[in-house]
Parts: C-alpha cells; structure tokens; sequence
C-alpha cells in the first residue's frame, strides 16, 4: 500500500513516515500543497493523507483540484482547526474523513486501515453486473458511476456509502451504524460526515435533491435506499 503524505511539520513527517513504515506501507511525502498535487496527479497512490494549512496551496485546493481532474484516492485531511464548517468544507470538497490536531498516531491508524479496507478499487464486487436507478447506472465491478449516459464522479467513501445502501436497500440505517459499516470505525462526538455525505450523493444523483426519490431519510432513525 502507498501512502502519500502531504504535510509541512517537519516533525510530524518524521513521526507518521516512521510509524506507517514501520505498519508496513510504503510512504511519499510533499512539504506544500503544489508538490503534494503534483505527486499525486504523477503517481498512483492508495491513500492521501493532506494537511489543510499547507504552503503555497491549501488542502482545500488540493484536494478539489484532484477531484475535479477524476481522482478518487481516498483522502484523509488533516486540520488544527476544531470548527465543524471547516470539517464539512473538507468533505464537502471530496475528502473521504477528516481528524483534528493534535490526535493520536493509533487513531489514524485506524482512520487509515478504515479507509483502505472501504476503498471502492479493492472492494468492489467480482460480479459484471450494472445497478440502475432513475437516470443512474453504476458498474461497480469498474466502481463506475453515469447519470444519463454522463460520467459522475464520486469520492471513495461517497461510492462506498452508496454501494452499502443499495446492496442493504429498504433498510434503514441510524448514522452511527453508517460511519461504523461504511467508514469502518465507532461514532465520534460528531455524525455530520454522514450528513455531508448524503447531501452530497443527493445533489450528484437524484433528479430533485430537496425531494429526494431513491436516498431518503427516515426522520428520527436515518437514511435508506428505496429503489
């Protein structure tokens, strides 16, 4: 597995080099947000771990700019901020999960074995068969998203959260059962990544996201797939 870490703490490099290492993932590097896009966009990467406060270029920017040019690494960003407005911007850019400095090394462990383990290349079903519904079609075989014949494009935890709902259509599934089955760790303080995730989906794939016909909420409980 490689990992690229974008990151200006000198220290923390060293730190989270050392111990993915030492987990047994080979680890890359970029010390600013313009050599971190760069490597990204050259090289092929099983996880980015992207700081917000970066030199020359913003997390933010980074991780829009990959998204828009169709890659769908999964991202874990990395924030000193403690506000829920920059967790949800980060998601709502495509980054896959999020955890605020200072945090424990364990902690993004898990966050990255989460990640890893839910990436939509390494999970998707050996079947050929295509999903449909209203305008959409999804192959996930090739993890492969179309609304009206037009390609959509999807973070990895968006393709995984939509793949959970409708291989468990008709269930209703709470937030933290979600954030457990989906992005493979207990429920933190906050359940917003769900929230955030599923506007998102609602925006990119249903007809009327305000009303919407396939990713519906069930008030008081959570979310289900009807389709």
């Amino acid at each position: 597995m490689n990992i690229l870490l974008v990151e200006d703490e000198k220290g923390l490099i060293l730190t989270l080099t050392d111990r993915l290492k030492s987990e047994g993932f080979e680890v890359e590097s970029a010390a600013d947000g313009e050599k971190g896009l760069e490597l990204a966009c050259s090289r092929n990467f099983d996880l980015i771990i992207l700081d917000i406060m970066l030199p020359k270029k913003n997390g933010y920017d980074v991780c829009r700019d990959l998204r828009q040019k169709g890659i769908n690494t999964p991202i874990l960003m990395l924030t000193a901020k403690g506000e829920t407005i920059d967790k949800v911007l980060g998601l709502k850019l495509g980054a896959d999960d999020y955890l605020t400095k200072p945090f424990e090394v364990i902690e993004l462990l898990a966050r990255v074995e989460a990640l890893l383990r839910r990436s939509p290349v390494q999970n998707a079903p050996s079947s050929p068969g295509v999903f449909r519904f209203g305008e959409v079609a999804i192959d996930f075989r090739r993890a492969e998203v179309k609304m009206s014949d037009s390609p959509v494009d999807l973070s990895a935890m968006e393709f995984k959260l939509l793949q959970f709902l409708i291989e468990n259509r008709g269930t209703v599934h709470s937030r933290d059962q979600l954030l457990d089955a989906v992005w493979g760790y207990d429920a933190m303080p906050t359940t917003r990544t769900v929230d955030v995730h599923i506007a998102w989906l609602r925006q990119k794939l249903e007809a009327n996201p305000k009303y919407p016909q396939f990713i519906q909420t069930v008030h008081g409980l959570g979310y289900k797939f009807a389709g």
